[in-house]
C-alpha cells in the first residue's frame, strides 16, 4: 500500500474533526447572541420575532431544543399578528412531524384551515394549500390533493415565486407516482427541477433532485435513483444542511442495499447517523440504525444486527413514530426468521403489524404479510402461508409500486410447488420470471458502484482543497496576531500623549460637528418640505385629472354605468389616499400598496385593458410593519404607461416588487414598453423622465443623509438585447413603525 493511500484518510479525518469543532463553536456563539437579543427585547411583537428566529435556528441545528421552546413560541404569538400566530402553530406541528408523529402533525395543519379565509397573505394560503395537499397524499386521497395543488400552483405562478412553484410541482409529481403514472410523475419531477434551478436556492434544488430520486426508486429504476440522489446529496453538502444530508444519505443507502451493495449502503447509513446526531435528531438516527442493522443481517452478523435494532427501538420509544417502531420490529422478525426461530419471528411481525395498522401504512402492512406468509411456508403451514401472501398481493395491487408484488409471487409459487399444484406453481413462477432480470440488476450494481466512486473522489478533493485553504488562513491569522502584538507595545509607549491629544481633538471635533449637524438638519428639513410640495403638485397634475374625467365622461355618454361607477369609485379613493398621505414623511407599506393598486386599476380601465400589472409585497414587510416614503414609485409607473407607450402596446405588463435586502427596502418596477431608447424620441417624455428621476434621487439623498445609509436609484433596459422595456431598482433605508 502506498504512502499516499495511508496518509490521505488521516488528513481527511483530521480536517473533519477540526471543522466540526469550529462549527460547534460558531453555532454556540450565534445561539448565545440570539438568546441575548431575545431576553433584552421588551416589545412583545419584536420579542416574538426574536424567539422565532431562535426557533428557526434550532429547527436546523438542534431538534431537542426546537421541541423545548415551541410552547413558549405559541404563547408569545398571541401578542402579535395573524402571520405570527400561524408561523408559531406551523412550527409546533413540524416538531411533531420530525418526531415521527404524522397524524398529530396533519391534525394540527387541518385545524389551521380557517386561515385560508381570514389571512391577507397569499403566501400563508399557498403554504396551507401545499400542506393540506400533502395530508391527502399521505392518506392516498390523490384527487382531493389535486384540488389544493391547483390553488397552490396558481398563487405561486402569480407571485412568480420559483421556489414555491418547484415545491408544488414536487407534490404534483408525487400524486402521479401514487397513481403509478410513471411518465407524468417523471414530467412534473423535471418541471420541479427546472424551477428549482431558477430559484438559485440549493436547498430547493436538493429537494427537487431528491424527489426525482424517490420516483425513480419507486418505479424500480435504482440506478437513476442513486444518480439523482447523489446530486441532491451534493447540494445538501454545499449548504451544510445536516437534516437533508442525513435523510438523503439514508435513502441512497436503502437503494444500495436493495441491489446488495453492502459496503456503500453501510457507508451512507453511517453518514446519515453522523449528521442526524449533529442536530440531535434521534428519530432519524434510529431509522438509519434500523437500516444499518439490515446490512449486518444480510451479512449474517446476527448479533450486531440485533444490537442495532434494539438501539433503534430504545431511541424511538419516547416518540409516537409508529412507522419507525414497526420497521424495527419487522427487522428483528427478519433476523429471527433467518435464524429459524420462527416463534420469535412471528411475535415481532405481529408487533410490527400493530404499529403499521396504527399509522395506516398499507405498503408496510403488505411487507409484513409477505414475511409472515414466508415463515408459514417454511413451517409447512401452507394454508396460512397462502392466506397472508394473497393479502400482501391484494394490498400491493392497490398501493405502492406494482413491481413490489413480484417477490411475493415467487413465494406463492414455492407454496403451490410443495402442495403439488404444478399448474399454479408454474403460473406464479412465470409472473415472477417476467419481472426478474439478474443481468440488469448486475449492470445496475456496476453503474451505481461507479457513481459512488466518482462522488467519493469529488468529495475527497473538495475536503483536501478546503483543508489547504484552512491551513493558509491559520498562517495568515498567526502573522496578523504577531503584528498586532508589536503594534500594542508601541501604543503602550505613546499612550499618555495620545490620550491627551485625543481628548483635545474630540472636544474641537464635537463643537464643529454639532454646528455642521445643526445646519445640515435645517437644510434637510427645508429641502424635504419643498419636495413634499413638488411631489403633491406632480401627483395631482391637472393633465391626469383631466384625462380621468374624460374617461368617466365617455362611459356616461356610452351609457356604461357599471364601468363609470367603478372608475369613479377608484378615482375618488385614489385622490383621497394621495391627499391624506402625500404630505407625510412615511406611510405603511399597505397604504402604498393601496395607492399603487388603485392608480394602476384606473390607468388599466382608462386604456381599455391594454396591459396587466402585479404588485408583490414580501410577507416580512407586513409582519415587521415596514414603512415607506409615499408614492416613491408612482413617477416610474406613470413613465411606463405614458412614455413607455404601454397604452399603445398589446400584452404589456408592469410588475412592482417590494422586498427587504440587507437592511434596505428595495423596490423594482419592470415594464415591457418601448424602453429608454424609444422614449428619447419624444422630447416631452425625456423632460418628464428627467424631472421624475431628479425628484426621486433628491428624496433618496435626503434619506441617505438622515439615516446614514447608501440608498440608490438604478435604471436599465428590461430586455438588454433588444433595448426595450425598463427596469427600475430603488434602494432606500429600511424603516418600520415606531422607528421614526
Amino acid at each position: 500500500m502506498s504512502f499516499k493511500l495511508v496518509y490521505r484518510p488521516f488528513l481527511l479525518l483530521l480536517f473533519l474533526l477540526v471543522s466540526a469543532n469550529t462549527l460547534v463553536y460558531a453555532q454556540s456563539s450565534k445561539e448565545k447572541k440570539m438568546i441575548r437579543e431575545y431576553k433584552k427585547e421588551d416589545n412583545p411583537n419584536k420579542r416574538f420575532w426574536k424567539l422565532y428566529e431562535l426557533a428557526s435556528y434550532y429547527h436546523e441545528n438542534n431538534f431537542e431544543k426546537a421541541d423545548s421552546i415551541r410552547s413558549s413560541l405559541i404563547t408569545l404569538s398571541y401578542s402579535s399578528n395573524d402571520s405570527a400566530r400561524y408561523l408559531a402553530q406551523i412550527f409546533d406541528a413540524e416538531v411533531d412531524f420530525y418526531n415521527g408523529d404524522k397524524d398529530i402533525y396533519y391534525n394540527k395543519v387541518l385545524d389551521l384551515q380557517s386561515y385560508i379565509s381570514i389571512t391577507q397573505s397569499p403566501m400563508i394560503k399557498l403554504d396551507l394549500y401545499q400542506r393540506i395537499a400533502e395530508f391527502h397524499l399521505y392518506k392516498r386521497q390523490v384527487e382531493q390533493s389535486k384540488i389544493f395543488l391547483k390553488d397552490a400552483l396558481k398563487i405561486a405562478r402569480k407571485a412568480r415565486n420559483n421556489k414555491e412553484i418547484s415545491e408544488t410541482y414536487v407534490l404534483i409529481s408525487q400524486s402521479h407516482m401514487l397513481l403509478n403514472q410513471k411518465d407524468s410523475a417523471g414530467y412534473f419531477a423535471d418541471e420541479a427541477i427546472q424551477f428549482a434551478r431558477r430559484s438559485a436556492k440549493k436547498r430547493v434544488q436538493s429537494d427537487a433532485f431528491n424527489n426525482q430520486s424517490i420516483i425513480f426508486n419507486y418505479f424500480g429504476q435504482v440506478e437513476l435513483g442513486v444518480a439523482k440522489g447523489m446530486i441532491a446529496l451534493e447540494l445538501a453538502n454545499d449548504e451544510g444542511d445536516h437534516y437533508r444530508i442525513a435523510s438523503i444519505s439514508n435513502r441512497i443507502g436503502e437503494a444500495q442495499l436493495s441491489i446488495l451493495n453492502y459496503k456503500e449502503a453501510e457507508r451512507h447509513f453511517l453518514i446519515a447517523i453522523d449528521n442526524a446526531n449533529r442536530i440531535r435528531d434521534k428519530r432519524t438516527v434510529a431509522i438509519a440504525e434500523i437500516d444499518l442493522g439490515n446490512v449486518y443481517r444480510m451479512k449474517k452478523d446476527y448479533n450486531k444486527a440485533l444490537e442495532m435494532q434494539r438501539k433503534a427501538l430504545k431511541l424511538l420509544l419516547p416518540y409516537d413514530d409508529y412507522d419507525g417502531l414497526g420497521s424495527a420490529h419487522n427487522a428483528i422478525g427478519d433476523i429471527y426468521r433467518e435464524q429459524k426461530d420462527f416463534a420469535k419471528a412471528l411475535s415481532n411481525y405481529n408487533k410490527a403489524l400493530v404499529y403499521f395498522e396504527s399509522s395506516g401504512n398499507q405498503e408496510k402492512i403488505a411487507t409484513v404479510y409477505h414475511n409472515v406468509g414466508y415463515v408459514f411456508e417454511k413451517q409447512g403451514k401452507y394454508g396460512n402461508a397462502l392466506n397472508y401472501l394473497n393479502r400482501s398481493v391484494k394490498i400491493r395491487s392497490q398501493f405502492g409500486y406494482k413491481g413490489s408484488v413480484y417477490p411475493t409471487y415467487h413465494t406463492i409459487s414455492e407454496v403451490y410447488f410443495k402442495t403439488g399444484n404444478q399448474k399454479l406453481a408454474y403460473h406464479y413462477l412465470r409472473l415472477y420470471s417476467d419481472y426478474a432480470d439478474s443481468a440488469k440488476t448486475l449492470e445496475s450494481i456496476t453503474k451505481i458502484a461507479e457513481l459512488s466512486t466518482v462522488y467519493r473522489t469529488e468529495q475527497d478533493s473538495k475536503i483536501i482543497s478546503m483543508q489547504a485553504d484552512s491551513i493558509a488562513m491559520q498562517r495568515q491569522e498567526k502573522a496578523l496576531t504577531s503584528a498586532k502584538l508589536e503594534t500594542a507595545k508601541l501604543k503602550g509607549n505613546l499612550q499618555t500623549y495620545i490620550i491627551i491629544g485625543f481628548v483635545v481633538f474630540m472636544l474641537l471635533a464635537g463643537v464643529i460637528g454639532f454646528y455642521r449637524w445643526n445646519q445640515t438638519k435645517i437644510k434637510q428639513q427645508q429641502q424635504q418640505a419643498e419636495m413634499n410640495q413638488t411631489l403633491l403638485r406632480a401627483q395631482m397634475n391637472p393633465h391626469f385629472v383631466f384625462n380621468a374625467m374624460s374617461v368617466i365622461q365617455s362611459y356616461i355618454y356610452d351609457n356604461d354605468t357599471k364601468n363609470s361607477a367603478k372608475f369613479l369609485v377608484n378615482f375618488s379613493k385614489l385622490m383621497r389616499l394621495i391627499l391624506e398621505n402625500s404630505s407625510k414623511d412615511f406611510i405603511p407599506i399597505q397604504t402604498e400598496y393601496e395607492i399603487l393598486e388603485k392608480y394602476l386599476n384606473i390607468q388599466k380601465l382608462r386604456f381599455e385593458e391594454r396591459f396587466e400589472f402585479s404588485i408583490v409585497v414580501d410577507d416580512i414587510l407586513y409582519e415587521e410593519e415596514a414603512i415607506i416614503p409615499p408614492m416613491i414609485t408612482q413617477p416610474f409607473i406613470e413613465n411606463a404607461i405614458e412614455h413607455g407607450r404601454l397604452h399603445l402596446e398589446e400584452d404589456g405588463f408592469i410588475n412592482v416588487h417590494f422586498f427587504k435586502h440587507e437592511n434596505m427596502l428595495r423596490i423594482t418596477v419592470e415594464d415591457n414598453g418601448v424602453g429608454r431608447k424609444g422614449a428619447e424620441m419624444n422630447k416631452k417624455s425625456k423632460e418628464h423622465k428627467s424631472m421624475a428621476m431628479k425628484i426621486t434621487r433628491d428624496r433618496i439623498d435626503n434619506l441617505n443623509k438622515k439615516y446614514r445609509a447608501e440608498g440608490f436609484l438604478m435604471i436599465e433596459d428590461y430586455n438588454k438585447e433588444d433595448e426595450t422595456g425598463t427596469k427600475v431598482l430603488i434602494s432606500i433605508p429600511y424603516r418600520v413603525q415606531n422607528q421614526i
